[in-house]
C-alpha cells in the first residue's frame, strides 16, 4: 500500500504540472478564438486600458468552464503517454498494479475539478457573463458611426432612424442615406434623403456631425407656426451639402442591466428555475387571454329574438338546406359584399394569429434558452470526467508523450465534441429537439468511446492496429490479397510429387462433384440463408488440402510450378453459406431489411466468386499435374 500511495502522489504531480500548463494554453487559444467575434467592438473606439482589462478579464472568466475539459484531455494524454513512452507504465503493470489503480488519484482530482467547474458556472460565471454583457453593450453604444449596418434601419442615435444602402469601411463614406428624424412626435417628423454622407464624432464626444451631399429635406410643419396655413403643409429643401449636428454622448458609460433581464447565462440555477416559473406563468396567462379573446369573438352567442331562434331551429332541422344554394340566390353586389367581408375576416384573423404567434414563440424561445443553460451547467461539468476517461486510456494505449500526437488527438476529440454539442444546442434552441436531448447528445456520442478506450487500455488490448482494421475492412468488402510464391534459396525437404499429384487429382474430382450438386451461379434461398442454415464443410476440406499441397510444392525448383502456384486464389470457405456464425445474428439481420439485403447480395457475390475460384483451382491443378508428369518422364529418359 505504501508503494501505491507513492505512485498516486507521483502520477498526481505529473498530471498537475501538465494540467496547469495545458489550462493556460487552452484558455489562451479559446480567448483568441472568442476575440475575433468582438474585434469590431474594440477597434477604433478609443477605449481606455482599464476598460480593455475588464473586457479581457470577463472573457477569461467566461471561458474557464470550456478550457477545463480540453485541458484535462490534453494533460491526461500527455501524462500517460509519457509514462508509456518511458516504460514506466510497463513497470507499474509488472508490479501488479492495474491501470484503474493508476487512475485512482487522478479520478479523485478530476472529480474535484468537475465540482469546481459546476460551482464556477453557478456562482462566478453568471456574474461574469452579466458584467461582460453590460460592458459589451456600453462599448457598442460608444461610437455608433462604426455600428451602422447596411440595408436596415439603425436606431442607435437618439431621435433618429438611419438607413444606409452601402458603406465604405475604409473611407467612412455612407451611400444611399435615408433619415427619419423625430423631435417631439411622429407628427412633426423630418425625412432626409441624400446621395452620400459621413458621420463623425466631435472632439468633446458630446455630438455627432452628419455631413450630407446631394439630397432633399422634407419636414412636416403641423406643430410649427405654419400649421394653421393650408397652403404650406410642409417644408421641402434641396441641398448640395449640408451638416446636421446630433446630440449624442459618446463617452464611455456602463449600460443599465435592465435590458439584460432575459440573459440566461447571467443567472444561477436557482435564478433560472425561478425565472422559468415566472415566465411560464406569464405566458400561460397570455395564452389564456388569447383563448378567451378567440372564444369571445368566434364562439360568442349574440342575443336573438324568439322569432329568429325559431327560424334558426327550423332551418337547422331541414335536410335540404344548403349554404351554397342561399349564396347563389343572392344578388351580385351582395355576393361581392359577402366575399369581401369573409376575406377581411380571414385577413384579420391571420394578422392577429401572426402577432400572437410572434409573442408566444418569443416566450418559448426565452424559456428554452433558460432550460438549455440550466442543463449546460451539468453537461460541462460532466464533460471533464468524460474527457479524462478518453484521454488517460488513449495515452496508455498510444504511449506517445510530448506535444505531438497528444495535441492532434485532443483537437480531433474536442472538434467532434464541439460539433455535436453545437448542433444539439442549435436544434434545442430552435425547438426542433427537446432540450435534454440536444444538450446531452455530445456526451451520449462520446461516452461509449470513453468506455471502449478504458476497457481496451485496462486489458492491454490493441486498438490502433492498422493491419487489424485493414483486414476487417477487406473481409467486409470481400477484398483479398494475391498469392505470391517465391523461389527458396535453401530447400530442406523436396516435394512429394507423387502424393501431390494424387491429392490434386482428388481435389479436381471433388470440385467437379461439388459444382454438380451446388448451383453457385443461382441466387441462394433466403430462408436457408437466414433461418435454416445447413453447414457446408466441403469447401473447407478442399481449401485445407490444397494449402498443404501448395506448401509442399513451394519447395520445388521448377519455375513453371512456382509460377502456377501463384495463380491459386485464397478461398473464403464460409462467406458463401451465411452472413454470421451465430443463428440469432442471421435472424436479426433478416429482420432489419436494409442490412439483410446488403448481406444477402454480399453472400451471392461470394458464391459467384467461389465459382470462379473453383474453376481457377481445377485449371491450375491440371497444369501442375501435367508438369510433374513431364518432369518425371524427362527424368526416366535420362
Amino acid at each position: 500500500m505504501i508503494h501505491v500511495k507513492k505512485l498516486d502522489i507521483f502520477i498526481a504531480k505529473q498530471f498537475g504540472v501538465l494540467f496547469v500548463g495545458a489550462f493556460f494554453i487552452c484558455q489562451f487559444v479559446l480567448m483568441m478564438q472568442f476575440l475575433w467575434k468582438y474585434v469590431n467592438e474594440l477597434i477604433g473606439k478609443g477605449l481606455s486600458v482599464e476598460v480593455l482589462a475588464q473586457f479581457f478579464g470577463y472573457m477569461a472568466l467566461i471561458l474557464v468552464p470550456q478550457a477545463l475539459p480540453l485541458a484535462i484531455l490534453l494533460s491526461a494524454l500527455i501524462t500517460f503517454g509519457n509514462l508509456g513512452e518511458s516504460s514506466e507504465l510497463t513497470a507499474i503493470k509488472a508490479a501488479g498494479i492495474s491501470l484503474m489503480q493508476a487512475f485512482r488519484s487522478l479520478i479523485v482530482i478530476v472529480v474535484f475539478i468537475s465540482l469546481g467547474s459546476f460551482y464556477f458556472q453557478n456562482v462566478v460565471g453568471p456574474n461574469a457573463n452579466m458584467s461582460f454583457a453590460r460592458l459589451l453593450m456600453s462599448m457598442k453604444q460608444k461610437s455608433p458611426e462604426l455600428e451602422i449596418p447596411e440595408g436596415i434601419f439603425y436606431d442607435g442615435i437618439p431621435q433618429c432612424n438611419l438607413y444606409v444602402q452601402k458603406k465604405n469601411v475604409e473611407t467612412g463614406m455612407l451611400y444611399g442615406i435615408m433619415i427619419y428624424r423625430m423631435t417631439d412626435s411622429y407628427e412633426d417628423a423630418a425625412i432626409i434623403l441624400a446621395d452620400s454622407g459621413m458621420l463623425q464624432s466631435t472632439a468633446e464626444k458630446k455630438h455627432l456631425v452628419l455631413s450630407l451631399y446631394d439630397g432633399e429635406w422634407f419636414e412636416n410643419m403641423k406643430s410649427q407656426e405654419f400649421a394653421g396655413s393650408a397652403s404650406v403643409p410642409y417644408r421641402r429643401e434641396t441641398f448640395v451639402r449640408k451638416k446636421i449636428v446630433l446630440d449624442f454622448d459618446a463617452d464611455f458609460n456602463v449600460a443599465d442591466a435592465g435590458a439584460l433581464s432575459n440573459n440566461s447565462r447571467g443567472k444561477s440555477i436557482s435564478q433560472i428555475r425561478h425565472d422559468i416559473d415566472s415566465l411560464t406563468h406569464v405566458y400561460d396567462s397570455i395564452g389564456r387571454a388569447f383563448y378567451h379573446d378567440m372564444r369571445r369573438v368566434s364562439w360568442a352567442l349574440p342575443a336573438f329574438s324568439t322569432k329568429d331562434s325559431l327560424r334558426a331551429v327550423k332551418m337547422a332541422s331541414t335536410k335540404s338546406f344548403n349554404i351554397d344554394t342561399v349564396y347563389n340566390r343572392m344578388p351580385e353586389e351582395k355576393k361581392l359584399e359577402a366575399v369581401n367581408y369573409a376575406m377581411g375576416q380571414v385577413r384579420s384573423a391571420i394578422s392577429d394569429l401572426d402577432f400572437k404567434g410572434m409573442i408566444t414563440s418569443d416566450g418559448d424561445r426565452i424559456i428554452r434558452q433558460h432550460r438549455i443553460e440550466e442543463i449546460n451547467k451539468f453537461t460541462v461539468a460532466l464533460s471533464c470526467l468524460l474527457f479524462f476517461f478518453i484521454g488517460a486510456p488513449l495515452g496508455a494505449i498510444i504511449r506517445k508523450g510530448g506535444l505531438g500526437v497528444p495535441v492532434i488527438i485532443s483537437v480531433l476529440v474536442f472538434i467532434v465534441y464541439y460539433i455535436f454539442d453545437n448542433m444539439g444546442y442549435r436544434m434545442a434552441r430552435g425547438g426542433m429537439w427537446t432540450v435534454w436531448f440536444g444538450k446531452g447528445i455530445a456526451l451520449a456520442v462520446l461516452s461509449p468511446l470513453a468506455v471502449f478506450f478504458t476497457y481496451k487500455a485496462n486489458n492491454d488490448s490493441v486498438v490502433f492496429n492498422i493491419d487489424m482494421y485493414r483486414n476487417l475492412l477487406m473481409r467486409l468488402l470481400g477484398l483479398r490479397l494475391k498469392r505470391h510464391v517465391s523461389f527458396k534459396d535453401v530447400i530442406i525437404e523436396t516435394p512429394r510429387y507423387d502424393h501431390d499429384v494424387e491429392v490434386l487429382e482428388r481435389i479436381s474430382a471433388e470440385i467437379s462433384e461439388y459444382s454438380r450438386s451446388h448451383n453457385l451461379l443461382f441466387a441462394p434461398n433466403v430462408i436457408n440463408v437466414f433461418f435454416r442454415y445447413s453447414p457446408d464443410n466441403s469447401i473447407a476440406v478442399i481449401s485445407e488440402e490444397l494449402e498443404e499441397v501448395i506448401e509442399d510444392l513451394s519447395n520445388t525448383r521448377d519455375p513453371k510450378i512456382l509460377t502456377e502456384l501463384s495463380h491459386y486464389p485464397f478461398m473464403a470457405v464460409k462467406a458463401h453459406t451465411r452472413p454470421f456464425e451465430r443463428k440469432w445474428l442471421n435472424i436479426a439481420a433478416a429482420l432489419v431489411v436494409p442490412v439483410g439485403i446488403f448481406l444477402y447480395i454480399r453472400m451471392w457475390r461470394f458464391r459467384l466468386r467461389l465459382y470462379r475460384d473453383l474453376r481457377a483451382v481445377r485449371h491450375s491443378n491440371s497444369v501442375i499435374v501435367r508438369r510433374i508428369r513431364q518432369m518425371k518422364f524427362e527424368g526416366l529418359r535420362r
